[in-house]
């Protein structure tokens, strides 16, 4: 699959699938915990008020109401020792916390089991087969039995009474005869002291009636609800609702990702045909609007490189023109020279031609160097005194007419040294660069100046010559450039001087600077960086 979103939509659907396989285990699991509360909340205050009744009388007594509730209720009951049972830890702890236990025997068969009084050793145990309708007919006897010992101004207290100390899971109340929701033949049997089960409204619940003799009251237990788990449609219809809006979701999601990631397959298609204009819209913060904006950065770096290349293979074509004619020219004129002397001095031209050969090779190769990144500089004390004094001493006597100073040293505070972090080669190819472009443009003085700040130093290079038109200005460090108007060709160079200048000061986190104002009325040109490195 190479579509992103059938990818992410085929994963979600794996994730749904598993979580619908553990929502069954799940909904099995709830609906079985829901089942043992159902019929625990339905039995728990009937056997509790059958227990709390026991646990007043003698085993006689207890024996004999036991057979007689066992008897009228249809249900087995019996009274035997807690460890009798066969109950687990769980069961135990639940019979300790005043609960009832209901264990299934099958499909609706359960034995219930409830502590009699409080020594925790005897359990009152019943084998219900219709755990429903049998609890309710007893529920109903044993609360009548219980009501009838009070006057009956006070059976409606007492059942309430009954109903929060029993903790019953269903409504008890007292209601007249007349109130009831029966019809004429259910008020007959109920007002003849029988039981009555009748359906609520939309047959779902049920209701249970049982008169009270020689009292106006009728006895209304419910409503009692049918248990109805939950059913696997449900997780079913969920699950396909829930993958409809995922996938619907992921979609809106993922197609406008697609739709950028193919711009940027459209623009790499453009930049691989050759043109290297190409770039891709740099819309939002997000991972995708970071890579085309790298994608931007490279294919700038990889069109200003192309064109560098282009530039430099164009400019040493030029470059290397005049010199090779020269060269050829002083071969022809060496054979034709009337005299030794005039071949000393073809000879001392071609001499020169080489070295200007040899130099546009040398200033070639270390900006090329240069332009491949970074290397690893070798950041150590430098005294910038004592490396003025060094370029000066090397340049110097290259152009006898011009007049190269060293100008007074700027300390931001008395005492401080002139030592600073720099790569020594590095920051002396720097120097010497900017010394010889100063030289080769003066008339007769350059000035060299040194300044150590708080947290950056700063070395200025003036000159007295025709200085740099203001148009040029940003131009002045482009690779080959050289100026046709005030500072000429004439004056030599190659144009990559001030380049790998340029491109020093950025790897000593610094920069070069252009300025007109200095009393030689020249350019200065002013290289600027920390004095501490990282």
């Amino acid at each position: 699959m190479n579509s992103i979103f059938l990818r992410i939509y085929g994963g979600m659907l794996a994730v749904l699938v598993l979580a619908a396989l553990l929502g069954v285990v799940t909904l099995h699991m709830v609906n079985e915990v829901r089942t043992d509360q159902y019929r625990e909340d339905l039995a728990r205050g009937t056997f509790r008020l059958m227990a709390d009744n026991l646990a007043g009388l003698d085993d006689v007594e207890r024996r004999r109401a036991v057979a007689v509730w066992g008897r009228l209720l249809g249900v087995p009951l019996k009274v035997e020792p807690v460890d009798a049972a066969g109950l687990n830890s769980g069961e135990r702890g639940r019979l300790l916390r005043s609960q009832v236990v209901v264990r299934m025997t099958g499909p609706h068969a359960a034995h219930i089991y409830s502590l009699i009084g409080e020594q925790n050793v005897l359990l009152l145990t019943g084998e219900v087969q219709q755990v429903s309708e049998q609890l309710a007919r007893a529920t109903a006897f044993l609360l009548i039995d219980e009501l009838v010992r009070y006057p009956v101004d006070e059976q409606p207290r007492r059942l309430a009474e009954l109903k929060q100390s029993k903790q019953f899971g269903f409504e008890l109340r007292l209601v007249k005869l007349d109130k009831a929701n029966l019809d004429d033949d259910q008020r007959r049997r109920v007002d003849e002291g029988d039981t009555v089960m009748a359906l609520g409204q939309g047959g779902d619940t049920i209701h249970v009636f049982s008169g009270i003799v020689d009292t106006p009251w009728v006895l209304e237990i419910g409503p009692l609800y049918q248990m109805n788990p939950y059913p696997p449609e449900l997780l079913v219809l969920i699950g396909a609702l829930g993958l409809s809006m995922i996938g619907l979701m992921v979609y809106l999601l993922v197609r406008p990702l697609e739709q950028r990631l193919r711009e940027l397959e459209g623009a790499a298609t453009l930049i691989a045909s050759g043109r290297l204009e190409a770039r891709v819209p740099t819309r939002g913060p997000d991972s995708i609007g970071r890579l085309a904006v790298a994608f931007n950065d490279m294919a700038e770096h990889l069109q200003r490189s192309l064109g560098i290349q282009r530039e430099m293979v164009r400019a040493v074509s030029h470059e290397l023109r005049t010199p090779v004619a020269r060269l050829r020219f002083g071969l022809e004129m060496i054979e034709d020279a009337p005299s030794e002397q005039a071949r000393q001095k073809y000879m001392e031209g071609m001499d020169n031609d080489i070295q200007d050969l040899d130099k546009l090779v040398d200033e070639m190769l270390t900006f090329a160097r240069l332009e491949q990144g970074a290397p690893a500089l070798n950041f150590v004390d430098v005294e910038l005194d004592t490396l003025i004094d060094q370029v000066i001493g090397e340049l110097a006597p290259l152009r006898a007419d011009v007049q190269v100073t060293q100008g007074p040293v700027s300390l931001a505070e008395a005492g401080m040294s002139t030592q600073v972090d720099a790569d020594f080669r590095y920051l002396h190819r720097a120097l010497q660069n900017l010394l010889s472009n100063a030289m080769r443009h003066a008339e007769t003085q350059v000035r060299i100046s040194l300044h150590i700040g708080l947290k950056h130093c700063r070395i200025d290079v003036d000159d007295d010559g025709p200085g740099v038109p203001q148009e040029a200005w940003e131009h002045i460090f482009t690779p080959f450039l050289r100026l046709d108007d005030s500072r000429t060709r004439a004056s030599g160079g190659h144009g990559l001087g001030l380049s790998i200048v340029r491109r020093i000061a950025i790897w000593h986190e610094g920069e070069v600077l252009l300025d007109h104002s200095n009393a030689l009325g020249g350019a200065k040109f002013s290289l600027v960086w920390p004095c501490k490195q990282g």
